[in-house]
């Protein structure tokens, strides 16, 4: 079901995830589907004990064959000049969540959800914040409830240290991608660690 689609792919600066998120791009362009990639300006310019950004940059364009998108003015071209069939963010940090949620549009990975949102094409958001079920709790509900937008499913990733956390699986994207592109949410939504 994805060989042939154009998947936007979109990370943000839960940099404790990508290790887990480099494979499913792998294996989203080993079914055949174009993986356009776009990164967060804090996954462009932030080196952390996971890596250098210089390294991430790299890795995502040798995995899909694309440059990845760095700027807003890039993302944009998401919409109706060179839209995707799916819009997928992973990890989706509780900021990027909250702006999100919120309408607020200042990141490239922002920019190309949006861009997607307009063209009405599903997005799929793997969500990765300590706070998601603290003060982001009403952002993600929002997202949960808003068209066109499926979550990959998630759950509590350590509630006795971090009883406000919630990551997703990130190894059910595939699956979360292809029921979005039928128009459904992967069930169940809120699953256990």
């Amino acid at each position: 079901m994805l060989k042939g689609k154009t998947i936007g792919f979109s990370l943000t600066a839960s940099h404790c995830t990508y290790a887990d998120v480099f494979p499913i791009i792998e294996q989203l362009v080993s079914a055949g589907a174009n993986v356009r990639p776009v990164v967060s300006y804090n996954v462009q310019n932030t080196d952390t004990r996971f890596g250098r950004a210089e390294d991430h940059l790299k890795k995502l364009e040798q995995l899909t064959g694309n440059k990845p998108v760095t700027t807003i003015v890039e993302a944009e071209t998401f919409g109706p000049n060179n839209p995707v069939d799916c819009m997928v963010v992973a990890p989706l940090t509780g900021n990027s969540l909250s702006k999100l949620a919120n309408a607020i549009t200042d990141t490239p990975s922002l920019m190309a959800t949006k861009a997607t949102m307009r063209n009405q094409s599903p997005i799929v958001l793997a969500i990765s914040t300590n706070d998601a079920l603290g003060l982001n709790g009403v952002n993600l509900m929002k997202l949960i409830a808003a068209k066109g937008i499926y979550l990959v499913p998630f759950g509590q990733d350590n509630p006795t240290a971090k009883p406000n956390s919630l990551i997703s699986k990130m190894e059910l994207i595939p699956e979360t991608v292809e029921e979005a592109l039928a128009g459904k949410q992967l069930q169940p939504m809120i699953t256990t660690y």
